[in-house]
């Protein structure tokens, strides 16, 4: 993954792109879970009541069913991507904890203040971060608290977040957090800092509608 394109994945903290259904066969490495970052389990159903989070913010946004449809269209691949973001926070928490960073309460409320007034409102902020980055409402300080740290570790290592310097100390995070994915996920790139794609042909999609035999 080229290095714009992980850092437009930090700056959304949850990228929002919905998957189809995974089903597994066999034995789990991981019974109850979607991922284990430092000893710390990311239950199932934590991740699936994340992606109803943003699902319940996006028919709220809209109340055309079309434009729901579309929204949903959209965010094709959601528990998957929803899990790097999940996973990615705590690695970049890590990062700026390695580094002596913190941020405070009243940051947070400046930082969102100063978006409100370019977004027309705070209305128009919660609807940007939930189209654009898929941020329901009720994660949005959260997430501006990790823009912060990103945007102070970065400062701390002289650099900015598209830089080597940056995402190798988010590398150097991710190993001492041991991410381990469930495999129906996809696996954690230590050196990318990413989510990517398992080939394990025991997990199938069900959603794919299944071929009919070939006549002889």
């Amino acid at each position: 993954m080229h290095r714009r394109r992980r850092t437009a994945l930090l700056l959304s903290a949850a990228i929002v792109a919905a998957g189809p259904l995974l089903t597994a066969c066999g034995n789990e490495a991981h019974p109850g879970a979607a991922a284990v970052v430092g000893g710390q389990r990311i239950t199932v159903s934590q991740l699936e009541g994340r992606v109803n989070e943003v699902r319940e913010a996006q028919r709220a946004a809209v109340t055309d069913d079309a434009q729901y449809a579309q929204a949903i269209a959209r965010t094709g691949t959601l528990a998957r991507d929803t899990l790097h973001g999940m996973v990615l926070d705590q690695v970049l928490h890590r990062a700026a904890e390695d580094a002596g960073i913190t941020v405070s309460r009243k940051e947070v409320q400046a930082m969102r203040a100063g978006l409100e007034q370019q977004a027309g409102g705070a209305k128009g902020l919660e609807t940007t971060w939930l189209q654009q980055y898929g941020i329901p409402p009720q994660r949005l300080d959260e997430n501006l608290r990790l823009q912060l740290e990103a945007q102070k570790l970065a400062a701390r290592l002289g650099t900015d977040t598209s830089r080597p310097e940056f995402w190798n100390a988010l590398s150097k995070a991710s190993t001492e957090l041991d991410v381990d994915l469930n495999p129906r996920y996809g696996d954690w790139d230590v050196q990318k800092v990413s989510r990517v794609d398992a080939k394990t042909p025991w997990v199938r999609d069900v959603t794919t509608p299944a071929q009919p035999p070939q006549s002889a």
